[in-house]
């Protein structure tokens, strides 16, 4: 009797393990590829050229998950239909048409408009922006300033029906804020392009937020004009100038980029060199930049070919003396001896959909043909 049971077990184990093996080996080796989402039935993935910190799927019926590395995932719901049941509890659900964003990530603004998606937007985090066509719905009252990011009006937002709150990873620094807002039943995502290692990998976001807002032709035609703008400059003999990228904190400490974040691979698309290039490396936080003393710069940077200053974050210069009151000991640098100080505009990180254009700006510096031409994001220290 014992035998016959033992023999009756072995066998069940047998077909348990050939079933598993015929029959739900298949759909998880499938399933590995995307991500399940309720009863959903997975179409394709969005591909992506250099962006590496989201990921779009498709689903059956126009629904559209986007994945964020180590972050948020958002579901697209198309207008008219509703969200599957079953799906995963953090999912955050986006419900077109998605037309009253608060837009608290300076760096999405270019974006939308670049998909003439401003209009989509009925609250802002900064009364400064640097972009024409949201200056000029500031101006026009078509944005309603609701407050800073960590301090936002939650009864404005609550009152004016805001459907998604786009942060910077600045809110990780207050995550009572999002959770306050989370409570309220305001629907958040982190916009993290600056973690891209590529520069049109920022660029590459705008597929993100044209997916969200049912304009993916208009992000696709987008990405590829500026795309075009820098592949023409990949095949580019390098000049062997070296470049400094940099700006002066309130301590009198320097804010630079790592080796291997998306200034210096713009620099290096642009024909120069970073040098800096052993910035960062053993730093394995997602943090693009790196703080220094004035000591460790000068070691690093005393012989840079160029140095361009960061004037998009730190205080705009307009003068070499205006750099030295910063710091006298830049009176020794290499480009501060042959005159070969630049400064970016304000407006320059807020144009993400304009990096193949300030790459372009970045040549005709490093190549001496900026000299008497007029730039839109780099100019000359006198």
């Amino acid at each position: 009797m014992i035998s016959r049971i033992k023999r009756a077990a072995s066998a069940t184990l047998v077909l348990c393990l050939a079933l598993s093996l015929c029959s739900c080996g298949a759909p998880q080796t499938e399933t590995a590829e995307y991500p399940m989402v309720g009863d959903l039935k997975y179409e394709s993935t969005v591909p992506l050229r250099y962006a590496d910190q989201f990921a779009i799927y498709k689903y059956e019926g126009g629904y559209s998950l986007i994945d964020m590395v180590n972050s948020d995932r958002l579901l697209v719901v198309p207008e008219g239909k509703s969200a599957p049941e079953g799906i995963d509890s953090d999912i955050i659900v986006i419900q077109q048409p998605l037309d009253r964003v608060y837009m608290a990530a300076t760096s999405c603004m270019a974006l939308f408009d670049a998909l003439g998606a401003l209009d989509r937007i009925s609250f802002v985090g900064s009364k400064h922006w640097y972009i024409e066509n949201a200056v000029k719905a500031m101006d026009e009252g078509r944005f309603a300033y609701a407050g800073k990011y960590n301090a936002p009006d939650y009864e404005q937002l609550i009152d004016g029906g805001c459907q998604l709150a786009i942060e910077s990873t600045m809110i990780l620094h207050n995550p009572e804020v999002r959770e306050k807002m989370m409570e309220l039943g305001i629907k958040t995502m982190v916009e993290r392009s600056s973690y891209e290692d590529h520069p049109l990998g920022r660029t590459e976001w705008i597929k993100l937020y044209g997916t969200m807002l049912g304009l993916e032709e208009q992000a696709e035609r987008a990405f590829e004009e500026e795309t075009a703008k820098i592949e023409e400059l990949e095949t580019l003999e390098p000049t062997g100038k070296t470049v400094a990228f940099f700006y002066v904190n309130t301590s009198g400490n320097v804010v630079t980029y790592k080796t291997e974040g998306y200034v210096p691979a713009m620099i290096r698309i642009a024909g120069g060199e970073y040098a800096l290039s052993d910035v960062g490396l053993d730093d394995d936080s997602k943090l693009s930049t790196v703080n220094m003393n004035m000591e460790q710069f000068y070691d690093k940077a005393v012989n840079a070919d160029f140095i361009i200053y960061n004037c998009s974050i730190a205080a705009q210069l307009y003068t070499i003396d205006d750099l030295l009151d910063l710091s006298p000991v830049l009176e020794d640098f290499k480009a501060v001896k042959t005159g070969n100080v630049w400064c970016t505009t304000e407006s320059m990180f807020q144009q993400t959909d304009k990096m193949g254009t300030i790459i372009g700006e970045m040549n005709s510096v490093f190549t001496g043909k900026a000299d008497g031409t007029e730039l839109k994001y780099l100019f000359k220290l006198q």
